[in-house]
């Protein structure tokens, strides 16, 4: 039997035809991790969580990747939009804060009954307690509740029962993420500042504190040397002006009564009279006569001077010490006494006037008009001294030479006379090239002629030297105090001040101290507060950064903006 064989099939030709397909733009290679690449769900990125890439129009295609490419590139996220991250990521609920509210009324019921353990004592002591605490103290609850645990696992204890559902509560619709988020953000963006600027204010008070106290401590010591070189001008030691200055009026008399006796100038007046009598060729009267008398018979009284008589008595005029001053808190209300009047009618009554009227009899009205026969009235007229006896020497007669005012002056003037010839005539000695002075002198007395320049310059230093002791400023105040008691009140006053104003200023120099060791102790009060604020905050970054990263399959998260 043949069997009928069928012709190989041939197939049909069929012409390639490429398919037609829309023409898109090119895409961009894929770049490397890092470098342009948008992470899903990050702003920008491609709806739907997809990857993509952007070109140079700014359009942003999308890229097909797999997992593993992605995984290691990091999600940033600025921590002030931290919140509106979450919520626009639906992480969280737009109603976390009312949320919160419950939780945190239901945490603070629990906090009342917590059974006795140390580290549930830590957290509760804690600033604030958040879901982490939370769960740490379910946890220890654990162990401290196990009695209470049934067959089915659960727990009878109404503890374990109350943070349990706080957890829960927590949990739900992640709003613990919200909440510490929260307080990330306040810890950022008051907290931390806040608490920067009050130790920058400490630093800053405790430098211009410093600042001040030197100034004032430089103040002070600059008074105080103000008042030593004051006092000692005065000739005192400082410690009690008044009473000092006082007892330096007293040796007054003994002072002067050494600058009388060191005035030895007679050879120097000898030399000015010889001067004048041969410059003027004929006999001159006696110069500088109180200088001449004070060397001859020293310091005397005025009486002795004027009258060239020693007195038999000496009757000097006491020196009226100035009251002492009242006390600043004191109010003086004088001397008089005031005498309560008997009862009468007014308030005159007790008072003299010392007003008494007598009518007289011939008179109708009792007042003498003056023109009767009367004597007239009788005016003695005493001569000024008289009632002093003779010899007696009183007033301003009784004081010294150099003690009175006026005779002082004259002495004064008379040795600075003196002083001015012996300065002339050594200037005149020493210039060896005047011919003119030379030949001049060759016809001057012995007396003249036999001086040296370096004797002249000796008699020169003693009448200099008397003349410092005279009108040294301490000499000077002793006068001033002298002629006017009243002068002690004045410059205890002005000295006082000064030593008052120092005083002033040391203690305005403690008051700075302890303002800046105030500063100082709240600096170390407020820099233990910053470190634990900053660890919390890192604590809190570091639990949100773990959180996010988790639900972003291991994603590396980090929060931009967190203070180190």
């Amino acid at each position: 039997m043949v069997c009928p064989v069928s012709p190989p099939r041939v197939p049909p030709r069929v012409t390639a035809v490429p398919p037609t397909r829309a023409v898109s733009p090119a895409v961009p290679p894929l770049p490397a991790a890092g470098t342009g690449y948008l992470s899903p769900g990050l702003p920008g990125g491609v709806p739907g969580g997809v990857p993509g890439v952007r070109d140079g129009s700014g359009s942003v295609h999308p890229v097909k990747v797999s997992p593993q490419d992605y995984r290691d590139v990091p999600i940033d996220i600025q921590t002030g939009k931290l919140l509106d991250w979450l919520v626009d990521r639906r992480h969280c609920s737009l109603r976390w804060q009312s949320q919160v509210r419950d939780v945190r009324g239901r945490v603070g019921a629990a906090i009342g009954d917590m059974p006795e353990n140390r580290e549930i004592k830590e957290l509760l002591e804690g600033a604030y307690l958040h879901y982490f605490h939370c769960l740490r103290i379910v946890e220890i609850l654990k162990g401290t509740e196990a009695s209470t645990k049934n067959l089915f696992g659960r727990y009878s204890s109404q503890r374990m029962k109350d943070w349990q559902e706080i957890v829960s509560l927590y949990e739900k619709d992640n709003t613990y993420l919200a909440e510490l988020s929260s307080l990330l953000v306040r810890s950022i963006s008051y907290e931390i500042p806040a608490l920067r600027r009050q130790l920058g204010r400490c630093q800053q008070a405790q430098q211009d504190l410093a600042r001040r106290e030197d100034e004032c401590h430089l103040g002070a010591t600059e008074l105080r040397e103000r008042y030593l070189t004051s006092c000692k001008q005065y000739g005192i030691a400082g410690e009690n002006v008044r009473r000092e200055l006082l007892a330096l009026v007293q040796a007054l008399p003994s002072l002067l009564a050494q600058v009388g006796g060191g005035c030895a100038l007679a050879e120097a007046i000898e030399l000015y009279q010889a001067c004048v009598e041969f410059v003027c060729e004929s006999p001159a009267q006696p110069v500088v006569p109180l200088l001449r008398f004070v060397g001859a018979r020293g310091n005397t009284t005025v009486h002795e001077w004027r009258t060239g008589l020693c007195p038999l008595r000496v009757e000097r005029p006491e020196v009226t010490e100035p009251p002492q001053p009242p006390p600043q808190d004191t109010i003086d209300w004088g001397d008089f006494a005031l005498e309560p009047g008997t009862e009468g009618d007014g308030d005159t009554q007790g008072i003299d006037w010392g007003i008494t009227l007598e009518p007289d009899p011939s008179q109708g009205d009792g007042i003498d008009w003056g023109d009767g026969d009367s004597e007239g009235a009788q005016i003695t007229v005493v001569e000024a001294g008289t009632e002093v006896p003779e010899g007696v020497a009183c007033g301003s007669d009784a004081l010294t030479l150099l003690e009175n005012a006026e005779t002082r002056s004259q002495f004064i003037d008379e040795l600075m006379e003196l002083e001015l010839f012996l300065a002339q005539r050594l200037v005149e000695m020493e210039e060896e090239a005047d011919v003119v002075a030379i030949s001049q002198f060759q016809l001057a007395p012995p007396v003249l002629q036999g001086q040296s320049s370096a004797r002249v310059g000796s008699l020169l230093g003693t009448v200099r030297g008397l003349l410092g002791q005279l009108c040294a400023r301490s000499m000077q105040h002793l006068f001033s105090i002298l002629a006017s008691p009243r002068y002690v009140e004045r410059v205890s006053e002005l000295l006082g001040q000064k030593l008052r104003q120092a005083e002033l200023l040391g203690a305005k120099r403690e008051a700075l101290g302890r303002r800046r060791r105030e500063a100082l102790e709240e600096q170390r009060a407020l820099e233990p507060q910053l470190d634990r604020l900053l660890e919390r905050t890192k604590e809190l970054q570091r639990l949100i950064e773990a959180d996010i990263s988790k639900r972003y399959g291991g994603r590396p998260v980090n929060l931009m903006g967190v203070p180190v």
